[in-house]
């Protein structure tokens, strides 16, 4: 449902899941828009990756819309 909602904003991405050395799953998501950059977050959920991901792209955004106001 959020890669739904990033990919309908015009955001291109993905995830993939992975294990340390200790054998630990950890995920990593990754999100990209031209004009916007790419964003990259990695937790030990996948949930909580991409609740992570989405807060970073919307503080980026209100960052740029108050950069813009300015």
């Amino acid at each position: 449902m959020i890669t739904d909602n990033f990919r309908k904003a015009g955001w291109n991405c993905g995830c993939i899941s992975s294990t340390d050395r200790d054998g630990r799953q950890f995920w990593v998501v990754v999100a990209e828009r031209e004009g916007a950059g790419r964003f990259i977050v990695h937790s030990d959920q996948m949930l909580t990756a991409f609740l992570e991901l989405e807060s970073a792209i919307w503080c980026q955004a209100e960052l740029e819309r108050i950069t813009v106001k300015s």
